[in-house]
């Protein structure tokens, strides 16, 4: 395990419109308010898109992903860590469950989901907690390596 230390910054309070992308509306933002680390917790409606629900093989390397699309309105709950890659932009790692009807779809919003109708997020700032997304060259992820800061 690698770990560092922080303090809560500032924390903001985001309404996001029908048809935002998640993560990218939310990276924008954290670039333009210079966030550099945070966690993210986000409910509302997801009405399109895709999530990445697990690696084709778990014994495969790089993992080839799984995505599923999103079809039609979807209720979502999710959390996310959001830290700089190593250009020094905001990434947002946010996985969420999605239900609709009964059923459920739980994975990774990285590939990208819009907002339907609403989206509440919470954004609660980190600072002092040294932390980089490293690209790893064995499974092509952007790993997050806490006390790391380029």
């Amino acid at each position: 395990m690698k770990a560092c230390e922080g303090t809560v910054g500032r924390v903001f309070v985001l309404r996001l419109e029908g048809g935002d992308v998640v993560p990218e509306c939310i990276e924008r933002f954290a670039e333009e308010k210079g966030v550099r680390v945070a966690q993210v917790v986000l409910l509302g409606g997801i009405g399109g898109g895709q999530v990445v629900v697990g690696p084709r093989r778990s014994d495969a390397m790089p993992p080839d992903p799984m995505l599923l699309p999103v079809d039609g309105a979807h209720e979502v709950a999710a959390v996310g860590v959001l830290a700089p890659n190593e250009a020094g932009k905001p990434v947002l790692h946010i996985h969420g469950t999605l239900g609709r009807s009964g059923a459920t779809l739980t994975g990774c919003l990285r590939p990208g989901v819009t907002t339907w109708l609403v989206g509440e997020a919470i954004l609660c700032e980190i600072l002092g907690a040294p932390a980089t997304r490293v690209k790893d060259p064995q499974t092509g992820f952007t790993l997050l390596q806490p006390g790391a800061e380029m």
